[in-house]
Formats: structure tokens, C-alpha cells, sequence
């Protein structure tokens, strides 16, 4: 029988015995590695950087890829694995979202066998960490326009410019550098030791502080032809990589949702007020039937969309759905928890508005609620109302 507190619809009924292990053992890892360290983690804003390679042997890195020492996993797999990660910490989930769906997906899509034999075993293991340089200081939903630009010099290249909120750059060992040419936007395999980059971690961040988001600068710097990659011009490469990400961020809400939930319902059923638990009050109650009844829902929106994945039949307008709904009704249900906590729900206590700031970092990249709100509304209507 299923327990209608923690999964009422039955939804792990749809799910294989494959599915199931693969989230008990990454359930396993965030309750031993993840929950007991992320207070002090997040308040004094360290990624733990120790736990990658440990994410590397258990497959997480590059799970959907194949090939290359990476793991081959289903969607539907990767996203499980995905909202697990994010009820520990959407910085967590967030690693293993650049390192494989943007950086790994951008080298094994569009790289050149040399690419992929050089960066993506390590990369698999924990060994080698990238980045996904994109956004730019003056250019975030508006990639087109990008100013870093990449000059042909002989049969080289020469790339200047400057990136911003780019996870894992202060760390990493290697950058996928998007960048404008003569031929359109190209996407460039730069490591990191190559002199004129440099990245410099932004601090004081009030959301993902378990995390490391940072500024790129790029002066003169000389990379081979062959540092190009090959397999794809324009904005294709990295809205490819991005649609990646955006899925697996449509999990990994629900799971933040998911803590939250779970652990303000553990709180009302212990904690008395005028002589009885919270739990048994109306509008307690009705707080926490919104958030089962959003969870539920925004998880088999994710199911579904990694069902089509799988199946190879899913649209990038489809992924706008779950990233915009699912990770909007996150944030509100971890708000509407914290209300249940009082005071104490601004303690790092309680996992609350801890997920609730961190979500506010998952809102905003991958695609802003509003540029979703508008592919989906061109994808309704056949009228873009936006360039």
C-alpha cells in the first residue's frame, strides 16, 4: 500500500526496479555525504569539492551520455538521479547539471573524437572538472548578441570577451567557450591553464552558496584550429546543451520541493501549539495538501517528459513546461513551508528557505520564467513575440 504522505498518487508504481535501486542508492549518498555537511556548507559558502569524485564513481557525471567511460543511463534515470541530488542541495544537483548536461553534452554532441577521447573519461570520473560559458555580463537571455568574439589568426584562433554566472570556472580544468566568428556563434574546448583566462568566483551571493558561479575574462587568448568544435555553427550547439540542463532541472525542483515538504510535515506533527500538534490545524493542513498536490503533479510532468526523451520524441518547447511550472511551484511550496516552521524556518536548521533562495538561482538560469512563458507561447499560438 502506498503512503499517501509521501507519494500519493502511487507514482512509483510507473517507475522500473531499475529506476527504484538507482534512487535508493542516490538517496543513500545525499543522506551520508550531503545532509549532515550542507548547514555548514552553505553558510560558509564551500563547495565541497571532495564529493566529485565520489559522484564520478557512482556514475552521476555524464550518466545520459554515452561512450567515453560515461554511464549510458536512461532519462528518466538521470532525472531521478537529478531530483535526489537537489533535496540535498541545488548546488549539488547544479555541479552535476554543468558538468554533464552543458560542458560533457557540448564535447560529446559537437566534439571531435580527439575532444571526446581527451576530456570526457576524466570528466566521467570526477577527474577533470569543465565549465559552459555563455552568459555574458550584458548578454543573458539574449545569446545572439554575445560581445566575446573568436578571430582567425593563420590557422588559429584568438577569443576575447567576457562571461559571467558560469558555474565551476574558478575550478575548472576545462571551459566550453561559446564566442561569435565570421561564420556565426562557435563553441571552442579552451583549458583553463591557457594564458589570458582567468575566472574569478562572484561572491556574496545570497542564493547557491554551496555552489561557485563566476566571471571569465578572456584576453588574447591563442587556441589551436582544432580547438573549434566541429560538429555544429550557431546558436543550435548550446540551446542543445541548455535543453539538457533545463530537463534535469524540472527533477531536481521537485526534489528541493520534496525536502521541504517532508520536513515541515515531521515538524507540524511534533510541534504543539494551544495544547495540540500544528499538523491538526486547518490551515496547516491546507498548506500541506497544496504542496502534495504540486509535487505529485510537477513529478509526473517530469516522468513524462523523460518518458518522450527516452522515446525520442520530446520538443525543446516541452522542456519549457516542466522547468517553468515545476520550478515556480517550488519556490512557492518551499515559501509556504518555511510560514509552517515560524522563526525557526529562517534558522539553516531547517532546509526550507535554504531551498527556497537556492531555487531563486534555479529560476533564473537555463532560461528566465519569462523566456519559457514566451517559447510556450509561441509554441501555442505560432506567433513569436520575441526575436
Amino acid at each position: 500500500m502506498t503512503d499517501l504522505a509521501t507519494d500519493y498518487l502511487d507514482i512509483d508504481s510507473l517507475l522500473t526496479r531499475q529506476e527504484i535501486d538507482l534512487r535508493s542508492q542516490i538517496r543513500r549518498f545525499v543522506d551520508d555525504r550531503i545532509r549532515p555537511n550542507i548547514k555548514s556548507w552553505y553558510e560558509d559558502a564551500v563547495f565541497p569539492q571532495d564529493l566529485v569524485k565520489e559522484m564520478g564513481s557512482l556514475g552521476l557525471l555524464g550518466m545520459h551520455l554515452k561512450g567515453y567511460g560515461c554511464g549510458g543511463r536512461t532519462a528518466v534515470e538521470y532525472g531521478i538521479a537529478a531530483m535526489e541530488l537537489e533535496a540535498g542541495d541545488s548546488g549539488i544537483r547544479t555541479f552535476v547539471s554543468v558538468q554533464g548536461s552543458l560542458a560533457m553534452s557540448a564535447i560529446s554532441k559537437f566534439g571531435s573524437d580527439e575532444h571526446k577521447e581527451r576530456w570526457l573519461p576524466g570528466m566521467a570520473a570526477g577527474e577533470l572538472i569543465g565549465c559552459f560559458g555563455l552568459t555574458e555580463p550584458t548578454a543573458g537571455s539574449d545569446p545572439a548578441n554575445m560581445l566575446t568574439r573568436a578571430e582567425r589568426e593563420g590557422s588559429d584562433w584568438v577569443l576575447n570577451g567576457a562571461k559571467r554566472w558560469i558555474g565551476l570556472a574558478s575550478i575548472a580544468d576545462v571551459a566550453i567557450i561559446w564566442a561569435g566568428t565570421e561564420d556565426g556563434i562557435r563553441g571552442f574546448v579552451v583549458p583553463t591553464d591557457t594564458p589570458g583566462f582567468s575566472a574569478t568566483a562572484i561572491p556574496e551571493k545570497l542564493s547557491m552558496r554551496a555552489s561557485i558561479q563566476c566571471d571569465i575574462t578572456l584576453e588574447d587568448v591563442h587556441l589551436p584550429g582544432s580547438a573549434a568544435l566541429p560538429g555544429v555553427v550557431g546558436l543550435r550547439g548550446p540551446f542543445s546543451c541548455l535543453n539538457e540542463a533545463r530537463y534535469g532541472i524540472m527533477w531536481g525542483a521537485m526534489g528541493a520541493a520534496r525536502d521541504a515538504y517532508q520536513a515541515v510535515l515531521g515538524y507540524a506533527n511534533q510541534r504543539t501549539q494551544f495544547g495540540k500538534p500544528l499538523a491538526s490545524f486547518q490551515l496547516t493542513q491546507q498548506k500541506l495538501v497544496d504542496m502534495v498536490l504540486e509535487i505529485q503533479k510537477g513529478t509526473l510532468v517530469a516522468l513524462q517528459t523523460g518518458r518522450l526523451k527516452d522515446a525520442g520524441r520530446l520538443r525543446p518547447e516541452q522542456i519549457s513546461f516542466g522547468k517553468l511550472n515545476n520550478v515556480r511551484q517550488a519556490i512557492e511550496i518551499c515559501r509556504s513551508a518555511r510560514t509552517i516552521l515560524g522563526g525557526n524556518g529562517i534558522t539553516l536548521e531547517h532546509s526550507p528557505l535554504r531551498h527556497a533562495n537556492n531555487l531563486e538561482s534555479v529560476r533564473t538560469y537555463e532560461g528566465t520564467d519569462e523566456v519559457h512563458t514566451l517559447i510556450m507561447g509561441r509554441a501555442i499560438t505560432g506567433i513569436p513575440s520575441f526575436s
